[in-house]
């Protein structure tokens, strides 16, 4: 084959990739785009009352407020625990760390579908907790993965004998680590609660499993709608999402090195 051939050959292959990857994106765009009263692509003209729409579904605010908070407060409180715990299992020599690392590692391993039908069955049903609270502590579960993976991808290009000269100097382990560990992985810290954050928001089956009456998710919120409307703005509001997460990944990407630690 020659060079040109090969050219050819390489180009098509990349524009097919991209194809398969931007494409959905594009018609979720055009579709949330369409003039018509249902969802249809091609679009048969082109207009932007859905895009609209979209602000003054009240149900849509309500969830999508919920689904804010569990991603922020979620993540906060996935990153005070697995903080401390990738310190631990990258510092000191813990019995039994690998298996550890594994069960923490499980929310990832094991589908979404097994580990909603758990919560429900062995935490919500015996505790009789809240919906609300539930959908929190399973998003702090799910979250605390990668933020024990990232931080520990950040702990391992981290010195130790940086925190042990501080503490040589006088500084005591509490404030070795807030003074010299947590500076130096803030870049880290950072990027597992954006990643925390962004799949914490955009979670499904977890939370359809968890979410209740008047208590919904906005991805949860988007189906039930798709149940009785078959209206594009559902088709509008994924692309706002998708935009949003695009984003904040551009974002962190730009500011942080977000791929370095992910």
């Amino acid at each position: 084959m020659n060079t040109s051939m090969r050219h050819l050959a390489n180009w098509s292959i990349l524009g097919l990739t991209l194809t398969f990857l931007i494409g959905p994106f594009l018609i979720i765009i055009l579709a949330g785009a369409s003039n018509t009263e249902y969802l249809a692509f091609p679009p048969e003209g082109l207009t932007l009352k859905w895009y609209l729409k979209v602000f003054t579904v009240e149900s849509f605010r309500a969830s999508f407020l919920l689904s804010m908070a569990l991603a922020v407060f979620g993540t906060l409180a996935a990153l005070l625990l697995g903080v401390p715990a990738a310190y631990a299992l990258n510092r000191y020599d813990l019995p039994m760390a690998e298996t550890v690392r594994t069960i923490v590692a499980a929310p990832i391993i094991v589908p979404g579908i097994i580990v909603g039908l758990a919560l429900l069955r062995y935490m919500v049903v015996p505790t009789g907790v809240t919906v609300t609270l539930a959908l929190f502590m399973a998003h702090t579960a799910l979250v605390l993965p990668y933020a024990v993976r990232v931080v520990s991808s950040s702990m391992t290009n981290l010195r130790a004998d940086m925190e042990e000269a501080a503490v040589l100097l006088g500084c005591s382990r509490l404030q070795a680590f807030t003074k010299v560990v947590l500076p130096n992985i803030r870049g880290g810290v950072l990027a597992a609660f954006i990643l925390g954050f962004v799949t914490s928001f955009n979670q499904v089956p977890v939370s359809l499993f968890l979410s209740g009456p008047g208590v919904r998710t906005l991805p949860i919120d988007m189906l039930a709608y798709m149940e009785i409307t078959f209206d594009p703005s559902v088709a509008a509001l994924s692309a706002l999402l998708a935009f949003m997460s695009l984003a904040i990944v551009f974002t962190a990407e730009r500011l942080l090195g977000f791929s370095r630690y992910v």
